[in-house]
């Protein structure tokens, strides 16, 4: 009988370790449903259903046929979110939509994913452990045009426009683009180097072509060639492309939203029509080897309608490594929160609020047992902190928050709050910063920083440390941030965007500077290689701990200096400043140090 008894546990035992074996991961075919590669016909009915058994299979991974697939806007495949720092103006048109899936990989084996119109690729939703890999995103009309410029005189600049990938029209001497599904004129202007692709130094938001716009006229040459007129004080160069923008940032390439544990690898992104990559209120990404870069074959000098990894308002640890960005419109990277403002106080523990930014509104903006900062917006200072108990919103701009705990008295309505819980640790590395339309990276978290090994080329300043609660309403005030090992070539700062002071620009909006209260802090920047042409390297406003030792600077006489500030270091409202070990080669312009608004006294340098 013991011996029976001793048999049925050994087996009930052995079918126990059986039942915990992992299961074999599933790979569902999108070929399966229909969808061969190369067809051209709409990929997004079979998809959905691709999309559809996979949520069946815990762990599984879609699997596409190497080569083409087409997305074109289905009406009944649309979502109305909101999204950080875009135009949300209705329903986002969607491709692909992966929602309430947990362990997918969405491998599309080296695929091409073309889009067509005004939709978003990619969108993740409520859901974790995703990997999206191998994947190059496309458009045949994109929603940017360029034209080469041919010829130029100071009433006519010449432009030869490719029909197929920018096909337009003239009517009533106005440059009218044109899509399967839109019609739009330009709106501004860029100018790109054409045999390195690199924004023509001078111009950035200056403007590439100077005079009165408003009265240009345009008018066709022959197919192909068109003639914009006008009295121009500066025209582009011949032989270089013009950049013509003429669509709105209405939707990211890949949306990411309150989901977890999100790994994108092995992506190239030709063009998008909004952000590239846009996560909000999500946890844990990594970004590798994602490429934002024109697309060579199509002889391109444009990628991104706007930013490239755009950041707003995640937790955990954002890490991004072997990624390469050039020919985008905007920022390549920008991680930041987004801050509120106070227009009543209903109570001693509830306020009311409002979104302030009208790219930036509708977000479910806080959540139970989220830590929130009480924000005094015109000096910049944190009034003490709070535990969020609800969050109500009222419509798309105003909501209502309550807190376990009262609201410092101090705090009343006008200043800010801003949500800490979802500030992300950052780690950017081993990157490549091509020239771009504005700024480097842009970095405002209270989580630990580590930008290490890059390479920057930027057309403005390569890093950008901000904040505020007055403009763009972009928080989070830095307390940790290592910048160490990159090489910051020639090519940076050569234009003139917002908040360009220097290579590395640090520079919070604070309406009422207190030069004891900073608003930024213990920021290192140490062992990099800076190749400059102009005078200034670092511009620091309003940090406490900032050290700039052992870096090195060398000359170069590749660009004409244009820079108003004509100092290497400036520190303005700095406490406790080092400056130690740096080395100068060549004719540098300057190798000083400028202060404003502090005590020498805060200055520990061996450098004058």
């Amino acid at each position: 009988m013991k011996s029976l008894k001793s048999v049925f546990l050994w087996i009930a035992f052995i079918a126990l370790i059986a039942s915990c074996k992992p299961k074999e991961a599933v790979i569902i075919n999108v070929a399966d449903f229909g969808l061969k590669p190369g067809s051209k016909e709409n990929a997004i009915p079979a998809i959905i259903k691709a999309l559809e058994e996979c949520k069946k299979h815990p762990n599984s991974t879609l699997k596409f046929e190497k080569g083409r697939y087409d997305f074109r806007i289905d009406p009944a495949h649309t979502r109305e979110y909101f999204e950080s720092n875009t135009t949300n103006e209705g329903p986002k048109n969607l491709a692909i939509l992966i929602e309430g899936c947990t362990g997918l990989t969405l491998d599309g084996n080296g695929s091409e994913f073309v889009f067509h119109g005004a939709i978003q690729p990619i969108t993740v939703d409520h859901s974790e452990n995703i990997t999206i890999q191998n994947v190059n995103m496309d458009w045949d009309i994109p929603l940017t045009a360029q034209a080469k410029i041919v010829g130029t005189s100071p009433k006519n600049i010449d432009l030869e426009i490719d029909t197929t990938q920018f096909p337009h029209e003239i009517s009533n001497g106005k440059l009218i683009f044109k899509g399967e599904t839109w019609k739009a004129e330009p709106t501004g202007y860029m100018e790109y180097v054409a045999e390195k692709h690199l924004i023509a130094p001078g111009t950035g938001d200056e403007g590439c072509i100077l005079g009165d716009l408003n009265k240009s006229s345009f008018e066709e040459l022959k197919p192909g060639t068109v003639r914009m007129k006008g009295e121009f004080t500066r025209t582009p160069n011949v032989g270089n492309y013009l950049i013509l923008r003429h669509s709105k940032r209405d939707h990211a390439g890949i949306f990411i939203q309150e989901s977890n544990k999100v790994k994108l690898e092995n992506i190239n992104v030709y063009h998008s029509a909004g952000l590239g990559i846009l996560a909000q209120f999500s946890r844990d990404l990594d970004y590798k080897n994602v490429r934002f870069m024109p697309n060579a074959a199509k002889n391109r000098y444009f990628s991104g309608h706007d930013d490239g990894f755009h950041v707003s308002n995640c937790a955990g640890k954002v890490t991004i490594s072997n990624c390469e960005f050039g020919g985008l419109m905007d920022d390549p990277i920008n991680v930041h929160g987004t801050s509120v403002k106070i227009i009543e106080k209903i109570s001693d523990r509830k306020l009311k609020c409002r979104f302030m930014h009208e790219q930036s509104t509708g977000m479910t903006w806080g959540h139970p047992n989220d830590t929130i900062g009480y924000l005094e917006n015109e000096n910049m200072q944190t009034l003490g902190k709070g535990t969020l108990k609800s969050f109500e919103k009222l419509n798309r701009d105003e909501f209502l928050v309550e807190f376990n705990n009262t609201v410092p008295a101090e705090i009343v309505a006008g200043d800010a709050l801003e949500n800490l819980s979802w500030s992300p640790e950052v780690i950017i590395q081993k990157c490549k910063f091509n020239s771009c339309r504005a700024r480097g990276l842009l970095v405002s978290t209270p989580g630990k920083v580590v930008i290490d090994s890059n390479q920057f080329e930027s057309s403005g300043s390569a890093i950008l440390i901000a904040g505020d609660a007055n403009g763009w309403y972009e928080s989070g005030a830095v307390t940790d941030v290592t910048i160490t090992n990159n090489t910051f070539k020639d090519a940076c700062l050569t234009s003139m965007y917002q908040f360009c002071e220097g290579i590395i620009s640090i520079d919070p909006i604070i309406p009422k500077l207190d030069s004891l209260k900073t608003y930024h802090r213990n920021i290192t920047i140490e062992q990099n290689t800076f190749q400059v042409f102009d005078y200034p390297v670092l511009y620091a406003l309003s940090v406490d701990g900032i050290h700039f030792n052992r870096n090195k600077i060398t000359r170069s006489h590749a660009f004409k200096p244009f820079h108003a500030r004509k100092h290497c270091l400036s520190f303005e409202a700095c406490l406790n400043v080092e400056v130690k070990g740096n080395v100068f080669e060549g004719e540098v312009l300057a190798s000083d140090i400028s202060f404003e608004k502090m005590d020498p006294k805060q200055i520990n340098s061996t450098q004058r």
